[in-house]
């Protein structure tokens, strides 16, 4: 669809990470309207993946208090882009030092996507995280200091996906094409 034009935005809230604007838009046949945005510099996630001494793959998972949602969610890695002009790849790495102690060899682009495409500009970069080293985690914040390291076979945390145990995007996104990723290598 073209012939929609953005006017701007007037800022109504400048918070820590996002800020929250009103944008102007003018549609095709002239119509003048506005929406509510959510302006983010976009997070980064990372699906980090390590072999179990019977050699079937694990992943490494947080179980992490979410305010907005008021409880404990499990999810892979992951954290804003809050150094400005920091590559993703660099932002998963920080973010798996800093969450579950561990650097990874080899990081591997899954996707990009939008978790939200009504209400904020974010852009998720989600990477596959393997060859990790055990360095220590440096966490940040209330929520990293009380969360909880999870590592489960991955073939169990993608069954939790199915069964509808695993409620967030990038999560969920995450696990289904590290699977997919790994299992066409074994196919090789």
């Amino acid at each position: 669809m073209t012939g929609f034009r953005h006017l701007g935005d007037r800022v109504v809230h400048q918070g820590y990470i996002w800020k929250v604007a009103v944008g102007e838009f003018e549609s095709p046949d002239g119509e003048r309207f506005t929406r509510d945005i959510v302006r983010s510099p976009g997070a980064v996630a990372a699906v980090p993946v390590r072999a179990a001494s019977d050699g079937t793959p694990t992943v490494v998972l947080v179980r992490q208090y979410r305010a907005p949602l008021d409880r404990a969610i499990l999810e892979i890695p992951a954290g804003m882009r809050d150094i400005p002009d920091e590559p993703t790849e660099l932002t998963a790495e920080r973010e798996l030092v800093e969450e579950v102690g561990l650097r990874p060899g080899r990081l591997e682009h899954l996707t990009d996507f939008f978790p939200s495409v009504g209400m904020t500009d974010a852009v998720l970069a989600v990477y596959l995280a393997t060859d990790l080293v055990e360095v220590g985690s440096e966490t940040h914040g209330p929520e990293e200091d009380h969360m909880e390291v999870v590592e489960m076979p991955l073939v169990e945390a993608v069954a939790m996906v199915e069964r509808g145990e695993i409620h967030d995007a990038k999560t969920v996104i995450g696990l289904l094409l590290a699977e997919r990723r790994l299992a066409g290598r074994a196919a090789q």
